[in-house]
């Protein structure tokens, strides 16, 4: 536990705590919303093709979707349990390592 607090940069066992549910509500709730988003867009139907490719094209859709999705909500939830700072620096470093840090540059 303790090389978890280093590692993260918290002080308390409780600050686990929250942060592990908030991941947890978090990935439910990402994948939740990700539904009804697709059912607006009209894409929910891609499922029921009968092409091999309806099925494949509809999941590699929906995981697309969910992953910006999670992202705001991770702040979001994180914000809500008091914990922004720890999952705003979280988020930085993710995108940063996906190649994407450019979104976080000062001019």
């Amino acid at each position: 536990m303790q090389r978890l607090k280093e590692r993260w940069g918290i002080h308390s066992n409780w600050q686990i705590i929250v942060i592990l549910i908030v991941f947890a509500i978090t990935g439910s709730s990402s994948v939740w919303v990700a539904r009804p988003v697709l059912d607006w867009i009209g894409l929910d139907s891609l499922r029921e093709l009968e092409q091999w490719w309806g099925s494949w094209l509809y999941w590699t859709l929906r995981i697309l979707l969910i992953f910006p999705i999670y992202q705001v909500l991770l702040v979001a939830f994180g914000w809500l349990f008091g914990q922004f700072r720890f999952f705003w620096n979280f988020e930085k470093k993710m995108l940063q390592r996906m190649g994407l840090g450019f979104l976080f540059r000062a001019n």
